[in-house]
This record gives structure tokens, sequence and C-alpha cells, in this order.
């Protein structure tokens, strides 16, 4: 199997393969045991509906309708207007790459053979993410039980030919999308609808981003801290191995081998080793590998939640092995509800860490000797004065977006869906903290840079210097002040790009 193309298998997805076809352009191929598994799901449905046994979502109501039967004559029906019904979201519509990652994973619990769904509608599915249309799915309607109901419903009618959609020539209703590639609206069978929305999907697509996101802005953060340690003529003394042992925790140690790595053989370190009279660095500098670990063992904790849900079969009823189709609770977001809020709390913390180095290095009185604000002619010029407030309102931001939407639950469906998981909203606003501490990287980046060149002639570490050079192709050194929002501008893209992380890594080789 190439890398452009993603199968889906009765067996779950990987990181890989969420991310090829959310951001990439792989196209999506159903494997043969994926859709032996789909036929055999779905032929227990069929059976079951023939003996005329009440199922919830198949021969009964939804929600607090559940107890209501529903004659054969109108099953269809049923699972058509539970589309249109739920597709009840309001707001702007949610980006490309998240409604492609939700589609593919409703398809890759389909496939795992437990719902007992059509293999039609996984096939639209699939035509739909090969031919880059993808519906229109509002921000708000979710409550992350039972899954996500609203983003989902809005992603399947399309399927059916209702809704609307993006495709190459702009917005188009539902049915217009599906006649420009061929297709025709698909059938709905008995609990076909059902089965399309009882999921995570869209949680769980946002997880996996952010998780891949985070891996990346951890690394480029600490590439600034270890730029701000040269800017301050800090130490690298607490960040040693011999250190690390006596308190044994995972992500705090590979922070501080990495510090220690992108300083290795530092001029600038080296210039004030001895006879130094402080004692110690400041706690934003010295703790970095505590605070950053303790990032990097919540992501730790987060990837592995993503990696089972990965696995998972996400519905209700299900269909199982034997025959029998049960009700449970598996649509229910808390586990990823709970790992994004986890991630804004703890990101949000790294933004404030940030936001104290920047500080320092623009405060005359403890930078060590540094111009105020990194200013040439400092009064005259306020430098990285403003820069600083803007990263200290976007840490204010991210201190608001840590407080966690999980513990917020609200009953629905007159109470019979009486706790909700807000999984949705997790995911939503972590992205936003996500976006913002790119942002704040972005700034203490800048200054960390104009505060290595002022202590030339001594030069930085290799690795640091390496990522002052990229800078420096897009950021002019400190001088007159000058428009600034574009350079931080363009800072904030090498961060999000990796590139901050590729010049360093060309030095060093992969960091931890």
């Amino acid at each position: 199997m190439s890398a452009s193309v993603v199968e889906l298998t009765n067996s779950g997805a990987s990181f890989a393969d969420v991310l090829g076809v959310a951001r990439g352009h792989a196209t999506v191929e159903l494997s043969n045991d994926a859709i032996a598994s789909i036929l055999a799901s779905r032929q227990r449905i069929d059976d079951m509906v023939e003996r005329g046994e009440p199922v919830y979502g198949v021969t009964t109501g939804f929600g607090a309708l559940a107890h209501t039967l529903i004659p054969a004559e109108k099953r269809a029906e049923l699972q058509r207007s539970l589309l249109l019904s739920h597709a009840a979201g309001m707001g702007a519509p949610v980006e490309r790459e998240v409604v492609r990652a939700m589609m593919f994973l409703r398809a890759r619990t389909l496939c795992r053979g437990y719902s007992g769904v059509s293999l039609g509608v996984v096939e639209q599915i699939v035509a739909l993410l090969n031919a880059d249309v993808f519906p229109v799915v509002p921000e708000y309607g979710s409550l992350g039980a039972s899954g996500d109901l609203a983003p989902l419903a809005h992603a399947a009618t399309v399927l059916i030919g209702e809704g609307l959609a993006h495709t190459a020539q702009g917005t188009e209703p539902g049915a217009d999308a599906l006649r420009r590639i061929g297709r025709d609206p698909v059938e709905l069978g008995a609990k076909d609808g059902l089965a399309l929305i009882n999921g995570t999907d869209g949680i769980l697509g946002m997880l996996v981003m952010a998780i891949t996101d985070i891996e990346m802005l951890l690394k480029t953060g600490e590439i600034a801290a270890a730029m701000t340690v040269e800017g301050l003529l800090g130490t690298t003394r607490p960040f040693a191995r011999e250190l690390q042992v006596l308190r044994p925790q995972v992500g705090q140690s590979d922070s501080a081998a990495n510090l220690m790595t992108l300083l290795a053989d530092s001029p600038i370190v080296a210039s004030h080793r001895h006879n130094d009279p402080r004692v110690q660095d400041a706690y934003s500098v010295r703790c970095t590998p505590q605070v950053m670990g303790a990032a990097r063992d919540t992501l730790a904790f987060a990837r592995t939640t993503a990696e089972r849900e990965l696995l998972s079969a996400i519905d209700n009823p299900v269909v199982l092995d034997d025959g029998r189709i049960e009700s449970c609770g598996n649509f229910h977001g808390a586990p990823l509800g709970y790992a994004c809020d986890f991630l804004a709390i703890a990101l949000a913390d790294v933004s404030a860490l940030a936001e104290r180095r920047l500080d320092r290095m623009l405060d005359v009185t403890r930078s060590e000797g540094l111009p105020a604000f990194l200013a040439p002619d400092a009064g005259v010029n306020s430098g990285l004065m403003i820069a600083h407030y803007t990263a200290a309102a976007i840490v204010a931001v991210n201190r608001r977006l840590a407080v966690p939407a999980s513990a917020d639950t609200l009953p629905t469906s007159a109470s019979q869906e009486d706790h909700v998981s807000m999984g949705w909203a997790a995911a939503r606003k972590l992205r936003t903290v996500i976006g913002n501490l790119a942002r704040v990287i972005a700034i203490e980046l800048v200054a960390a840079a104009h505060a290595i060149d002022f202590r030339r002639p001594i030069q930085p570490a290799a690795a640091t210097a390496r990522a002052v050079d990229l800078i420096r192709d897009h950021v002019a050194e400190a001088g007159p002040d000058r428009f600034l929002a574009p350079d931080l501008a363009a800072v904030e893209q090498l961060v999000l790009s990796g590139a901050i992380l590729d010049a360093a890594e060309g030095v060093t080789g992969p960091l931890r």
C-alpha cells in the first residue's frame, strides 16, 4: 500500500491514516476484510428486522422516544428523518481537515463490523473523501454524547443528497455535489442513519491532529527556551542528566536532554561558566524541563487515549458477533474530552512559562545587560514592549480556555441523555490554545534572536544559531522601530510549519 493510499480495514486506524486523509490527499480504499465485516454485520440487522424484534434506533425511536415502536413501512423514513432533524448545528463551518477526519473515522468504525450498516453507505463516504467533497458542518451542536450527533448528521445529510457541501466549485447543495462526482443519493436502510451519527469521530479527529501539532510545538518551545537561556546568560547546569535521574519523570528527562543537546558547546553559555556571582536562574528558565516535561507526560496520556479510540467500535446499539444487538454507552466522549481538557491546561501553562521568559529578556533590570525592550536607543524606540503585551494577552486567553469543558455537563433529550461529555467543546478550544501557544513561542523566538545578537561577538550554540539564521531570513535584526506585526507573523508561520524545528534538528538530529 503506497503512502498516498489509506486502506480502511476491520481493525482500526493509525495516526498516520487520519493525518493522510485529513491533511493530505490520500486516497481511501475499502479492504476485503472490511467489506466482509460490513456485510456480515448488515445481515444480522436484516435478520433481526425480519423477526420484528424491538431494537433501539432500528425498530424504535431515538433518545426519549426510545419506547416508541416504528412500523416496518416507516423504518427507512425513520433513518432519513433522524439525519435531517439532527442536522441542527449553528455557527461558522468547521475546518476542512476536521470534517475529513470525522468522515474517515466514522467510516473506520463502520468497517469494524459492529454497526450493521449497509455497504453502500460506507462506499458513499469513501467516494466523497476521494473526490474532496466535504460537507458543511457548523461549529456548534455537539455535546459529545451520544457522540458528535449534530456534526455527524450534517456530514451524513450530503450522503443522501441533502445539506450543503464544499466542492471545487464552491459551496453547493448536497444533491448537486453528488451529481458533480457522478453519485446518486444513498438509500438508507434500517439503522443506517443512526450508525452514521453515533460516534466520537469529530472529537477524536481533532485530538489526533492536536497531539501531532503539540509534539512539534513542545520541541519548538524548547528551542525558544534554549535561545532564551543564551540571551539571558543562563546556565545549563540544572538540565544535567545526573539531576534528572533524581526525579525520574520521563517528560522532564526528555525535555532536559533536549535543552542540553540544543545548547551543546555554546560559547555564550561557556562565557560565564566561572566567576558568575549569580547563584541560580529564575524559575521560568531553570524549571523549563519540569514544566515542559509535565506537558510531555500529559501528551503521552492523551496519545494513549487516542490510540485506543482509533481501535474502538464507537456506536449504539452494537451488533455483536453472536447476533445479539445490545445498547451501550461507547459513544460517550468522556475519555477524549478529559484528554483535550488536560492538554489545554498543560499548554496554557507552557505559554505562561514562555511569556515569563520573554518578560525577563525585555526588563532592563533583569536581562543581564540587554537594552530595555531589546531596543537600540530605548526611549526613542519601544522595541518589543508591545509584542510582550500581545503575548500576555494571548496567555490570558489561554488561561480562560484552560477551564475544563468536560466538567460542564448538561442534561438533554428529556433527561434520557442526562450526562454528556462536552468533548467537542473541549477539542474546539484546544485547537485555539494550540494556535495561541504557537504565537507566544513565535514572540519569544523573535526576542531571543535579538538577545543573542546583542551578545556578539560571543556566538550561540550551533543548533540555536541555525534557528537564529532562519529567523534572520525573514526578520531583520533589532534596530529603529518598524512595523512589527509582519515580523511576528512571519515567525509564527515558521513555528507552525515546523521550519524552526527542522532547522535545529538539522544540527542536532531528531530531538526527543
